[in-house]
């Protein structure tokens, strides 16, 4: 049956990023959290998540997200390298997207008064840039960077109060972009960029691009604006 085929997948995920987790009990309970994730709830959050795991309050789940110890960076890369194992196809597209997240405080990282194409106006909210890599057999996201204004990366005590590191600086858009894109590269994925036809893998950049980080970052908008038409333009996996 096919929920039995989606069970079983999702328990090799789980047994794909277990070693991310330090202890037993967040790594019980991201076995709860990713279904939930997939399943088909009207909102996500940590109560909703909790009440589809069968769970009184979402104080675990909370939990999890927030205070655990676990290898986020290393889940991402796990998850990346799961799509692109599943998913990765020659015509395959990496597409580049921005998401506010609405909020009413000041203490969530990143927020402030900006720009939210989620609500088609400037709100208090939190930006993410996110990175999906899509085929004919599916789409996933397989990258995130949290956008974090001057207001924040000038203030580090208020960053430390919400746990942001000092290393972590400002970073335009296009920058995350192009983080993300150079980690897309490094896992294995192929890019076409209109050179002759030629498919860049691993650790290749074409001489035109190499040093030129606004060219790269216009090619990653090129693939985001432009995925299924401009075939000088692909992005592959696989």
């Amino acid at each position: 049956m096919v929920v039995d085929l989606v069970v079983a997948e999702l328990e090799r995920v789980h047994e794909r990023i277990t070693g991310r987790f330090a202890r037993s009990e967040p790594r019980a309970r991201v076995r709860e959290y990713v279904p939930g994730l997939v399943a088909g709830l009207e909102r996500k959050n940590g109560w909703t998540l909790a009440e589809h795991a069968g769970e009184v309050s979402p104080d675990g789940m909370q939990r999890l997200l927030r205070r655990a110890d676990w290898d986020v960076d290393g889940v991402r890369d796990d998850v990346r390298d799961y799509v692109i194992e599943h998913l990765g196809d020659r015509q395959g597209v990496l597409i580049k997207d921005e998401t506010g997240f609405l909020k009413k405080g000041t203490r969530s990282a990143g927020v402030q008064r900006q720009y939210s194409g989620t609500a088609g106006r400037i709100e208090n909210c939190q930006i993410g840039t996110f990175l999906a890599y899509a085929s004919d057999r599916g789409h996933a996201l397989i990258d995130r960077e949290l956008y974090l204004p001057t207001s924040w990366t000038e203030d580090r005590e208020r960053c430390r109060a919400a746990g942001i590191p000092d290393e972590v600086g400002f970073a335009t858009k296009p920058r995350q972009l192009m983080a993300m894109l150079a980690r897309a590269f490094d896992a294995g994925c192929a890019v076409f960029l209109g050179h002759r036809g030629r498919s860049l893998r691993t650790g290749q950049v074409p001489a035109g691009l190499a040093g030129r980080p606004r060219r790269l970052a216009r090619a990653g908008a090129a693939l985001q604006r432009h995925p299924h038409h401009h075939r000088r333009r692909r992005a592959a996996c696989g």
